[in-house]
């Protein structure tokens, strides 16, 4: 007999509902809970083996998270019509996810776990990534696989100084912020997100009103979780432990791995003596030690650097590489480093390399983003490359990993602040930051080399973008070190590894990562503080080195306009078939692109040569102009009938000049006055009403006569 489904619900606010159900779908999982808001419904489930992997030493986690498209009554756009590989939008959603969950496995559990979220049905106004997180918890939470805490996961935003718990689609477009927070009952976990330069205390305030709504969630899984007579966890075979190994390897190399840590080294001196100093403890052994003491040693040794390097930083004050806690490494950085891209630069910070380039594209070159519930096109495009020589290693070239996704996306996020309106400017942006070195945070590197790239190629953006990582070490007596622009090795040593970006007057962006628990919002504000002022030493720097954005873009970049016309010139530029617009590109050589948006019409026009693109506009100026009763113009003729002939005194426009405007003296015949081709100049002396034919006069721009002419002299005069 199949047992019955269990529910819990729970509200957002405004009478939102939240559903949480299990036992109907994926019974064969270990945990598998479906989410629904309005008609959004997440399926997510959770299987874990029974025991880890002969030898393994590492937690192997896996998160997925996909959108079917069939959620949406979508067939998929691909050659095959089916879902393919994760798009970077979900690989987005799966990174977050993975973030939140990793730190509530208990750290001696090896077993492979699989966590798999699938939107199954979608809703136009209802952002599915903030209930992945809750749908991921949620499955771990009915299931017997060992966790430590229940979590979740909501985003905030803010709209008119009032903030809202996971706003909707139409809501977040007029966000000032938006952040995707994760937390347990008692302590932030993970925080992501973008904003228009808010103040620190503004997101210190979203942190706790997101906390407050994370909490009500969390109480409702551990309502499911009852329901479901949920009470204990699986056991699990733990590492093999030696504490006389331990012993000995803290006797044998606490001392000296203080030593080497304290020098100020450099990264590949650090390493070497690291390495010299692993291998005589292996040695140390002696030759009856087991394959497994030695690899029980060397964890016990990566285990005492941590330790060691902690307690250095918080009762020393010293860094690995002998700075200050706050202080940033030496900056270097030059514009226009390569002479073809249409902007470039080069920022390096340390052992911290990014060389970032610019390239102007057309609307053509517009990326489509497309996930279930929507597809639409971006002009901003970041892509981040992080190749191994940037690390001094070798390995196989692959692709685009899930970290280069990250990272990327946050620096995206966070120079989009700074970028012009999209509907004033035309062109479509992509910066590409290539890493070439590598101990420290690189996207912050990214951010810092494609603000200045930007400027370099004249995009008129309005400040600068600078950003800086930062760690926090904490300890059980209540003392800590706050450290700015960390390095790799200092990265994993953290109990708080975040990353701020923004101007002098506010942040932009925010990657943040919390392992340590009860971490005061004291402490928070501090170490945003602290953040601050490593942001503005960074910004000082890259001002000095370019103040503003280039008047105008280089002289080999791509020229681009926008006009904005009337919708009901949009045929006329076209024209019939599209004979008009390709008519204007064959002549001038420029691109030209036209849409219709609401009740007028956007014309880009794109050319690599400035005369070509003046060509362009002014063809579409005159094809949009209004014609002015009583101006003059002047223009080809078109065509001859025996009572008169008709002028393009416009482009794309044409009126007739009867046989008796053309002039003062009575015409008997249009023989012989004009071929197709001339340019005459003429006068626009009235419209139909009714037709709308435009009426022209050559006469009267010629003097009248005052006296009436002799016999025959018409068509001298003429």
């Amino acid at each position: 007999m199949l047992s019955q489904p269990i529910s819990v619900r729970f509200d957002l606010g405004d009478g939102r509902e939240v559903f949480i159900e299990t036992g109907k779908l994926a019974r064969q999982a270990d945990g598998a809970v479906t989410v629904r808001q309005g008609n959004c419904v997440l399926l997510a489930t959770v299987v874990a083996n029974k025991e880890p992997k002969e030898g393994q030493d590492f937690f192997p986690l896996s998160v997925d998270y996909q959108e079917k498209f069939a959620s949406a009554g979508r067939i998929p756009g691909s050659f095959f019509k089916r879902e393919a590989r994760l798009n970077d939008y979900e690989i987005l959603t799966s990174r977050l996810i993975d973030r939140a969950l990793r730190p509530l496995f208990p750290e001696d559990y090896l077993c492979d776990v699989q966590v798999l979220v699938s939107l199954i049905s979608s809703d136009e106004e209802v952002m599915p990534d903030s209930l992945a997180c809750l749908a991921a918890s949620a499955a771990l939470a009915v299931s017997d696989i060992p966790i430590k805490e229940i979590i979740s996961e909501v985003r905030i935003g803010r709209i008119g100084g009032k903030y809202i718990i996971n706003p909707t689609r139409s809501q977040l477009k007029e966000s000032e912020l938006e952040f995707l927070i994760a937390a347990t009952e008692k302590n932030l976990m993970m925080v992501e997100g973008e904003a228009k330069e808010c103040a620190e205390a503004d997101l210190v305030k979203a942190l706790q009103i997101a906390h407050d709504a994370i909490r009500i969630q969390i109480k409702a899984q551990e309502e499911l979780r009852a329901k479901k007579g949920v009470t204990t966890k699986r056991d699990y075979k733990k590492p093999e432990q030696d504490e006389a190994i331990q012993q000995q390897v803290i006797a044998f190399a606490k001392d000296r791995v203080y030593e080497i840590s304290k020098r100020g080294s450099s990264k590949s001196e650090r390493s070497e003596a690291y390495s010299a100093l692993k291998d005589e403890l292996i040695a140390s052994l002696g030759e009856e030690a087991t394959d497994l003491q030695k690899k029980l040693a060397k964890k016990y040794y990566e285990d005492l650097k941590w330790e060691v390097v902690r307690n250095m930083m918080i009762d020393d004050r010293i860094r690995l590489d002998g700075r200050k806690l706050d202080e940033v490494r030496p900056l270097a950085m030059e514009v226009e480093p390569l002479p073809t891209p249409h902007g470039s630069a080069l920022f390096t910070r340390g052992e911290t390399q990014s060389l970032t380039t610019v390239t102007f594209g057309t609307k053509l070159d517009e990326l489509l983003v497309e996930s279930a519930a929507k597809s639409e096109y971006t002009k901003f495009l970041l892509h981040y490359n992080f190749p191994p020589f940037s690390t001094g290693e070798v390995k196989m070239m692959r692709g685009v990993g899930r970290r280069e996704v990250g990272h990327g996306n946050l620096a995206m996020r966070s120079l989009k602040q700074m970028m012009p309106d999209t509907s004033t400017y035309a062109y479509t942006v992509r910066v590409v930051s290539d890493i070439l070195e590598s101990n420290g945070s690189s996207s912050m590197a990214t951010v810092c080399a494609g603000s200045l790239a930007l400027m370099d190629a004249g995009v008129p953006v309005p400040k600068h973008v600078s950003g800086v990582a930062m760690g926090l070490v904490t300890r059980e007596d209540g003392k800590y070190a706050i450290l700015t622009d960390i390095l790799g090795d200092e990265d994993h040593l953290g109990d708080m590894d975040f990353k701020v970006t923004g101007t002098r007057d506010g942040i932009c962006g925010v990657q943040m990562d919390i392992k340590v628990d009860g971490l005061s919002m004291e402490v928070m504000m501090e170490a945003l503080e602290q953040a601050r002022k490593g942001r503005l030493h960074i910004l000082d720097a890259m001002y000095e080195c370019m103040p503003a954005p280039r008047p105008e873009v280089k002289p080999h970049a791509p020229r681009m306009i926008k006009l904005i016309i009337d919708k009901e010139f949009i045929g006329a530029v076209i024209g019939p078939g599209g004979k008009v617009i390709q008519e204007i590109q064959r002549e001038t050589g420029a691109t030209v692109n036209i849409e219709e948006v609401g009740n007028t019409g956007e014309v880009s026009i794109f050319s690599a040569s400035k005369d070509s693109l003046d060509k362009a506009v002014s063809w579409i100026k005159g094809i949009t102009a209004t014609p002015e009763v009583g101006d003059v113009y002047e223009g080809p003729v078109k065509g001859i009938k025996e009572f008169g002939a008709f002028i393009e005194f416009m482009p794309g426009k044409q009126g007739l000049l009867h046989i008796s405007e053309i002039s003062w003296k009575r015409l008997e015949s249009m023989e012989g006055l004009f071929k197709e081709g001339d340019m005459v100049k003429v006068k626009l002396v009235g419209v139909d009403p009714k037709t709308g034919k435009f009426k022209l006069s050559r006469k009267v721009l010629m003097p009248k006569p005052e006296h009436k002419p002799k016999d025959g002299a018409e068509n001298a005069e003429a």
